[in-house]
């Protein structure tokens, strides 16, 4: 773009000036593309995105991983408010799930076993005695390929593809699994999921993202203010699967259909809280107005707003966090520091058929859609 000079605008040039000046704005949002590492001779990337209000949110296709999400506070400061890592070999080595996409079944399938059309399939045990977030080698641990899409009007957004072969960890059909990421200039980080498979398989899907409103690696989320829009919540057993039941969350420390601090009755003397070690639990979104979920934070003023398609959501408050690993600045993520909304189907769904059904069928593609919305009030 030509950029004008001050020195000649006369005034009557005034309101040229100011269209002028927001195409700038506009033209500011930027993407960077670096080099993270390299796993097994696949390239690994670290690309950050800067909206037009200057703020950055950093991914990469290990894992089609969120790695940072930097936010402004009320007062303009700004901090990343989400847990990761500052190198690949870091990933390699920490938590497995940091911001990553976790797939092909999020959360918990009980003792590793589901049956579909008659056929037992067998699936690695990762989190005795049962399967977790695909099992290990799932698709947080996955190098995906990344394609840039790029429409006039538009941001840009970011599409990691994954062909995830028949059988892998023991699911069957090869399944084709698009997560795209667009970080909007109202500060929405918007995540979209496409997947189709060439045989009848199960599938659940979601972002593991940690949040920490005062920044990460800045304390706990215990005085985090969350409301869920979710009437009622999945009890778990004491391997946190699902019982069946759709309990309703009236009268229990699991209501959040009106704001409540999430430390206020994290300690209460119920047996669902002792079951998850606190709030570890998938809660029956109503799904009938916006938004889904708000998390807010007084001190800083920051606001998360999170829609979502899905009909459920884990909400997960760091009860296994335990101070041993190390972010971005050298921080550490202590217990309770940080809190997922997994925006999902039920854990379990596939031994469940009472539940949401998680069959993915051949030309019948899945598709979802969760938006986080960033502002302060």
């Amino acid at each position: 773009m030509k950029h004008l000079n001050l020195k000649q605008i006369l005034i009557p040039a005034v309101i040229v000036l100011s269209a002028a000046c927001k195409q700038e704005i506009k033209e500011e949002y930027t993407m960077k593309r670096e080099i993270f590492g390299e796993i097994n001779g696949k390239k690994v990337e670290l690309i950050s995105m800067t909206n037009n209000e200057g703020n950055t949110i950093k991914l990469t296709n290990y894992g089609a991983t969120l790695v940072w999400l930097e936010v402004p506070d009320k007062d303009g400061n700004k901090e990343n408010i989400t847990f990761g890592y500052e190198t690949l070999e870091a990933y390699l080595r920490g938590d497995p799930y940091f911001g990553s996409v976790v797939g092909r079944y999020a959360n918990r399938i009980a003792g590793g076993k589901f049956t579909l059309d008659g056929v037992e399939y067998e699936l690695a045990i990762n989190n005795p005695p049962n399967t977790l977030h695909g099992g290990p080698g799932g698709w947080h641990s996955v190098v995906w390929d990344i394609e840039i899409i790029e429409k006039e009007g538009e941001e840009p957004s970011v599409k990691f593809t994954y062909i995830s072969p028949d059988m892998e960890e023991g699911y069957p059909g090869e399944v084709e699994a698009e997560a795209v990421y667009t970080w909007t200039d109202e500060n929405e980080l918007v995540i979209e999921y496409k997947c189709s498979t060439d045989k009848k398989t199960v599938l659940n899907i979601t972002n593991h993202a940690y949040f920490n409103l005062h920044g990460a690696g800045n304390g706990d989320i215990l005085d985090h203010e969350l409301m869920i829009a979710a009437g009622k919540f999945t009890p778990v057993d004491e391997n946190l699967i699902p019982t069946g039941e759709l309990r309703p969350v009236e009268g229990t420390p699991f209501d959040f259909t009106t704001p409540h601090i999430i430390g206020d009755r994290i300690e209460a003397d119920y047996e669902q809280l002792r079951l998850g070690l606190g709030y570890d639990h998938n809660f029956v979104l109503d799904n009938k107005s916006e938004p889904d979920a708000v998390v807010y934070e007084p001190e800083s003023g920051r606001v998360i707003e999170m829609n979502t398609d899905q009909p459920g959501v884990q909400f997960y408050c760091g009860n296994f966090l335990n101070g041993l690993e190390k972010g971005h600045g050298g921080k550490i993520y202590e217990y309770r520091s940080g809190l997922c909304l997994e925006t999902q189907h039920f854990p379990d769904s596939p031994n469940k058929p009472e539940f949401p059904t998680t069959v993915l069928e051949p030309g019948k593609p899945f598709t979802s859609k969760t938006v986080y919305k960033f502002s302060v009030k």
